[in-house]
């Protein structure tokens, strides 16, 4: 089907939903009142309560009719500078895969296991930890190694336990650009025999810049091999691939599907390409500016701002 994505947006404090074609937000009440009667009501009510209908939800039907109202001109775009563009929905769990690019974990320094004796290895994020595409990362005070890594967001929309490979794309509602902000001085630790601590070193407020809208999996194509880049302050730090990941999508979504059951509105971050700041010794510093992109979605970018005392 054609492209298009699901935004959720602000204006006067107050949060809307809007249906996106060519990077461009019409307001999905405004489309219902413009005479789409039987616009599902849980399009104008949230994008959390979308995805929560998303098995229902028949978007050729919606995108056809909407096109149709667009072409009429019967509805108009939003102007880009009215409006605060908001994360488009808020995961109900975070789930990360770590060293999931070879080159990643070289730069890291991982040892790795050989991948026909290994299976992927997920972390969780805190969900506090999202925020706007557009809005500041919050450097805390406490932390020094403040770093980026630019991943595919795999969001569910359909829930499920022990999903098979061949179904694992099937569970798919659609895809966001997520920036996977990491505290690299707080990921290590001497006070216990664990030598690192994921969830402390990524999951302050902020720490998980997301969007800029949810992109539906039929609009996207294959997502094992969407390209990735970030650049910070205009310079290219990562540019990498999805076909690169070690345990593609489907994999990760079956390895986590045979431990918990997957729910509608859960987040994957699937793993970053080489190019982090811990890699070449560089950090982020208050100013900065992150702009991480995918393929077929889009971009976000974010600013780093210092922690209010």
């Amino acid at each position: 089907m054609k492209w298009m994505g699901l935004a959720t947006y602000k204006i006067n404090q107050t949060i809307h939903t809007a249906w996106v074609v060519e990077k461009k937000l019409y307001d999905l009440k405004s489309i219902k009142v413009s005479g789409f009667n039987d616009l599902p009501s849980y399009l104008t009510e949230s994008i959390n309560e979308t995805i929560n209908h998303w098995e229902i939800l028949n978007l050729q039907e919606l995108a056809d009719k909407i096109e149709n109202l667009i072409l009429q001109n019967k509805i108009q775009a939003l102007n880009p500078n009215s409006y605060q563009l908001c994360s488009p929905f808020h995961p109900g769990r975070i789930f990360a895969a770590a060293s999931n690019y070879y080159e990643h974990a070289k730069e890291m320094g991982t040892q790795l296991a050989e991948r026909s004796e290994s299976s992927p290895f997920i972390f969780m994020k805190a969900d506090t930890c999202i925020t706007n595409p557009n809005s500041p990362v919050i450097k805390p005070s406490s932390v020094q190694k403040l770093d980026w890594e630019v991943e595919l967001g795999v969001v569910i929309g359909k829930g499920g336990r022990k999903i098979r490979y061949e179904d694992a794309l099937d569970h798919i509602a659609g895809y966001v650009v997520f920036n996977d902000i990491s505290a690299r001085d707080l990921t290590r630790r001497s006070d216990y025999p664990f030598s690192h601590d994921w969830f402390r070193g990524k999951s302050f407020e902020t720490f998980g810049p997301m969007g800029p809208w949810l992109v539906p999996k039929d609009c996207l194509g294959n997502p094992n091999h969407l390209q990735l880049t970030l650049d910070v302050n205009g310079e290219r730090m990562q540019d990498g691939n999805t076909k690169d990941m070690i345990f593609n999508i489907q994999e990760q979504i079956v390895y986590l599907s045979n431990m918990t059951t997957l729910k509608p509105g859960d987040l994957i971050a699937t793993g970053t390409p080489t190019g982090v700041g811990m890699g070449r010794n560089i950090f982020l510093n208050p100013g900065d500016l992150m702009k991480a992109s995918i393929e077929g979605i889009g971009y976000i970018e974010n600013e780093v701002k210092v922690e209010d005392e």
